[in-house]
């Protein structure tokens, strides 16, 4: 495909009315293009950015692991968590005499020089106690060691790292020397541990390895077990946790599917939290989440992997991953190729290991050189900074990507993603709840091939590049009512659900708005700290966010969202059961049993659901014929159902590639069904 010359575009106070003006390129050579819509919804509150939000990995067998040329290039990529000793190696590690027997553990980088190197990032670290080969009281020693002798005040350990890889579901890389290799022995372990470890140091938060949804083994069920890894732990270790411990590598066959797989996380983060909420005990809801190793799958060290980093982390920050931290710092040297022209050596490293091919045909560039996904960071510690609260952003341009953050001084900052490598797009941006000064933005852009990120007043997305606007208000907002607290939802049915916040001091009345892509539609406004929205569509999937206004009209920031489903009528004249029965982590057996409750007998009938997500479909299907169109199925037979309790079941193969979010609601021959 030729490449295609950008366009240059005021970013100013045009762009800030909506508005893309184009400079005219040399020449005249070529007409403008239709610029991209950006809708920025500051009424549409996402999660609050954590402390501990931008992190990466760091291990023992690196040599450069606590220098101090290594810790200052991470503190300014702004990192603030960093977790160790590092993948795999956590479940052979014994911490107290530094060795790990059957790998290799380099020269100064025990867990003393591991924490003075943190602490002059400026990073708060993530320990990994060691499940597969250690005990919960060698964990315990080391809490006590860090906390009560070192007094590091070291405050987030995890149980083992990707235990489910441990032989049970048939692939084995991580070290287990329990004779049971279950869940539930896992699950087991983690309570021992959790105990023994805060009985250390009651103030610790201690973490469960489990699988990201989509992800190998979610939803495989192990020879003898009760259920899939993440129910087991769940229902077992729930109440001794305080987070969950995921990883996430989607792989892909190419640059553009690769970076493409961030559109899977809003999904999976919600179907995750919905396992916890489900499983997790009394109170689940305290349970944070922490994404502790990711990467690409294509391009590493360029372009698509700054791309995949910037968006990865800011999807999962906005909702509410309390850190996420790449693989790795250093890495070493792969099969080297060619990304959008660039030398990628297939480095899983931030920074460059400075190694060759074993033939010495091509070389890394020299030691610690950042890599493109490092300045990705460093724009990231730009954008995100602790206490902002994200808020939703939308394109009407598939290939460009915006998230958005509102700061407490009012600011708003943009980062606008064009994944397209081979032509640059000019933007329109607009706003929802928020009034920009006629100022021009600050702009920050890291593109292809870049060795640093530039600053400018003026500019357009270049092809593959990262953008950065930072906005200031047009008026300041400080006297303005504070945001609500975050909301529940109770008495949800398939058509209503009651609302409820905490008070807001000066707040004389609430809106309630549902966010809509990055449109808020507003449901209501009340003076009182609850609201019951009414005219739901059944099995359908709402995100409320409610704001608080005093009497001289000013308005709060956003309360952070809350996202409830709505079900089936609790009563009706037929009653559907959709299960999975039989789960290999891409497809899937479906059963479904369809109840005739009528008082009349249905001579012929169709069932009609939708997939909640596009990745989803009917591969075939049995005593029945099953039709799909986009998301729609169809479920057709002239068989009989008799009234009060005539019934039938019906299976198919069902595929997805995606979080495998089930159907909830149903209609048989146009009726809403009960579900069971």
């Amino acid at each position: 495909m030729p490449t295609a010359i950008p366009r240059r575009a005021a970013l100013g106070a045009a762009l800030l009315a909506a508005a893309a003006l184009s400079a005219a390129p040399p020449g005249g050579a070529y007409a403008a293009t239709t610029p991209v819509a950006v809708t920025v919804n500051a009424r549409a509150g996402l999660a609050t950015v954590p402390a501990t939000a931008l992190g990466v990995n760091d291990a023992i067998w690196d040599t450069t692991l606590g220098t101090d040329a290594v810790a200052d290039l991470l503190g300014q990529a702004g990192v603030k968590m960093i977790r160790y000793p590092g993948g795999s190696y956590a479940d052979i590690y014994h911490w107290e005499t530094h060795t790990a027997p059957g790998g290799y553990v380099a020269p100064n980088t025990d867990f003393d020089t591991f924490m003075a190197s943190a602490r002059r990032t400026g990073a708060e670290p993530m320990i990994i106690a060691n499940y597969g080969t250690g005990s919960a009281e060698e964990a315990a020693g080391w809490v006590r060691y860090a906390n009560v002798t070192k007094k590091y005040g070291a405050r987030y350990w995890t149980i083992g790292n990707e235990n489910y890889g441990n032989g049970h579901y048939g692939s084995s890389w991580e070290a287990d020397d329990h004779a049971d290799k279950s869940p539930a022995q896992y699950a087991a372990e983690v309570v021992a541990y959790a105990d023994a470890m805060k009985a250390a140091d009651p103030t610790i938060k201690v973490g469960a390895v489990l699988t990201m949804p989509a992800n190998w083994p979610d939803a495989l069920v192990g020879t003898g077990d009760a259920a899939n890894w993440n129910q087991v732990v769940l229902q077992a270790a729930g109440p001794h946790i305080d987070f969950v411990d995921v990883h996430w590598y989607p792989g892909g066959g190419s640059a553009a599917e690769a970076i493409g797989k961030t559109q899977y996380l809003d999904d999976s983060i919600y179907m995750l939290r919905n396992q916890i909420n489900k499983y997790g005990g009394a109170n689940a809801s305290r349970i944070g989440i922490s994404l502790t190793e990711t990467n690409v799958g294509v391009g590493q060290n360029t372009q698509p992997g700054a791309i995949f980093l910037a968006d990865a982390y800011s999807s999962l920050i906005a909702n509410g991953v309390f850190t996420v931290q790449w693989w790795n710092v250093h890495n070493g040297i792969g099969t080297p190729s060619t990304v959008a022209g660039q030398t990628d050596y297939n480095d899983f490293g931030l920074l460059s290991s400075g190694t060759c091919t074993s033939d010495n045909s091509v070389c890394e560039p020299p030691l610690n050189t950042p890599f493109a996904p490092y300045f990705g960071l460093k724009l990231l510690s730009s954008f995100l900074h602790p206490g902002d609260q994200m808020v939703r952003a939308a394109t009407d341009n598939a290939l460009v990507t915006a998230h958005a953050a509102r700061r407490p001084n009012g600011d708003l900052s943009v980062l606008l993603i064009n994944k397209d490598p081979d032509a640059a797009h000019d933007i329109a941006l607009s706003y929802r709840g928020y009034t920009p000064s006629a100022a021009a933005p600050t702009v920050l852009t890291y593109g292809n091939g870049d060795t640093s990120i530039t600053t400018g007043s003026a500019g357009t997305l270049p092809p593959y590049s990262l953008t950065l606007l930072t906005l200031q208000p047009s008026a300041s907002n400080a006297a303005a009512p504070n945001a609500p607290g975050a909301p529940t939802a109770d008495a949800v049915t398939d058509r209503t659900a009651t609302i409820s916040w905490p008070a807001v001091g000066r707040a004389t009345k609430y809106e309630i708005y549902r966010a809509n892509g990055a449109i808020s539609e507003q449901l209501g406004e009340t003076s009182g700290t609850s609201f019951t929205v009414r005219n739901l569509q059944p099995g359908k999937r709402y995100t409320i966010n409610v704001l608080a206004r005093d009497n001289a009209g000013r308005l709060s920031w956003s309360s952070p969202p809350l996202t409830f489903a709505t079900g089936a009528p609790a009563t009706s004249t037929c009653t559907v059961k959709f299960a999975d029965t039989n789960d290999w982590g891409n497809g899937y057996v479906g059963q479904v049993d369809v109840v005739n409750t009528g008082t009349a007998p249905l001579n012929g009938w169709t069932l009609n659901f939708t997939w909640p997500a596009t990745w989803q479909s009917v591969s075939s299907g049995w005593n029945a014929t099953w039709m799909q169109n986009g998301t729609d199925v169809r479920v057709t037979s002239d068989a009989t159902l008799a009234a009060n309790g005539g019934s039938t079941s019906v299976g198919f193969v069902g595929a997805y590639s995606g979080p495998n979010i089930l159907p909830t609601a149903f209609t048989l021959n146009g009726t809403l069904c009960s579900t069971s």
